[in-house]
């Protein structure tokens, strides 16, 4: 079959023929590829940056973010059918630890975990692929025309979930209603898919949503948030320092934007009691001072929390295929502007190389989406 790989540390993306996977367990399904999303990490792999062959092989097949359909299950297998939309799950655990042997790996403790399309084991750039049941979520057909968002949206998930599980702990009010973040000033730093995802989980809980970026304010971006009822805030007019003056206290900080300096000025932002938590990955080159001092008297005293967040579980692959399904709904035809760029197989280096101002979410299609059922 065909594939899209890469010798780690080179920029060469090369097409390359793989035997075809075959399901080996009563336990796995077949997925036919439909398409797959190109993101930062596909990118930074295709700039010769972080990215690891499985063992004993010279290149890797990448990609990530898939959406497929069902050719071929197990014996085992209950929750598909042949022709179901589906997608899997990203990183696989490390075989020891306590969260790994509860399909956590995205909390595994001895970072000995792999990922596909990434490290150690092959990805989704291909016609066909195989893994087993429990790390499949099923798409239903009315969103399959944006199902391959499921992926980037389930880290948006996790990382709301782990901030609303951390102010439910520790403040004495938030368990009075399970809508902590219904009406609550939050802040989106950083317009891309992430950015933009986040913003929509937060429109659905209800938050009032300030989105910052330094694209200007009728381009797509803010004009997407825009239509979701969020508001936009251009850094280069509002500086993070004038946030707090501009729109008022941030309660809840979702950092998308990978730039550490802005990271950490956005601290400024932040309400006495509230929650930030970092998902851009900045390059390991980008060096700053800051004034830590100020910056830990400015947490403590403000009893402020920061957390990192990386990677998702099967669950949180879930709640992005309950929130795609709300927001389907909500915003009807709104969800699929987000993937602004389509490219066919043959032009992956273009799209891996290539990121024009107005892209928001590029993504390969290997086939086209079957007619729907009856239609």
């Amino acid at each position: 079959m065909k594939a899209i790989a890469i010798v780690p540390g080179t920029r060469a993306l090369h097409h390359v023929e793989r035997p075809e996977p075959r399901i080996e367990t009563p336990h796995q399904l077949k997925l036919q590829v439909l398409q797959v999303g190109i993101c930062g990490t596909d990118r930074e792999e295709g700039s010769a940056g972080r990215s690891e062959a499985p063992p004993g092989a010279r290149d890797l097949v990448i990609g990530h973010e898939l959406l497929g359909t069902v050719v071929e299950t197990g014996s085992a297998i209950t929750r598909f059918r042949k022709g179901d939309f589906a997608v899997f799950t990203v990183r696989r655990g490390c075989g020891t630890c306590l969260p790994c042997a509860m399909n956590r790996s995205d909390m595994c403790t001895t970072g000995r975990y792999r990922e596909r399309g990434i490290d150690g084991l092959d990805g989704y750039q291909a016609e066909f692929v195989v893994d087993d049941e429990q790390y499949a979520v099923n798409i239903p057909r009315v969103i399959a025309p944006v199902g391959v968002l499921t992926e980037p949206l389930s880290i948006v998930e996790k990382a709301i979930d782990e901030a609303v599980r951390l102010q439910f702990a520790r403040l004495p009010a938030a368990m009075a209603t399970p809508m902590w973040l219904y009406d609550r000033p939050c802040l989106v730093a950083g317009l891309g898919p992430i950015g933009l995802l986040a913003a929509m989980v937060l429109r659905l809980r209800g938050a009032r949503v300030f989105g910052l970026d330094i694209v200007d304010a009728e381009s797509a971006r803010p004009r997407w948030l825009e239509s979701i009822g969020g508001h936009y805030l251009n850094a280069r007019a509002v500086p993070p320092d004038r946030i707090r003056q501009e729109a008022g206290p941030m309660m809840f900080v979702f950092e998308a934007a990978g730039a550490p300096r802005l990271a950490f000025n956005l601290l400024d932002a932040l309400d006495y009691n509230g929650v930030y938590v970092l998902t851009g990955i900045p390059s390991s080159e980008q060096q700053l001072q800051i004034p830590a001092g100020e910056l830990i008297r400015g947490m403590v005293l403000s009893n402020q929390a920061m957390i990192g967040s990386v990677n998702a579980s099967r669950g949180h692959f879930q709640m992005a295929v309950d929130d795609l399904l709300n927001a389907h709904y909500r915003w009807p035809g709104h969800i699929a502007k987000l993937i602004t760029h389509r490219f066919p197989v043959e032009e992956v280096e273009r799209a891996v190389h290539e990121h024009t101002p107005d892209e928001i979410k590029t993504i390969i299609e290997w086939r086209s989406l079957p007619a729907p059922r009856g239609g």
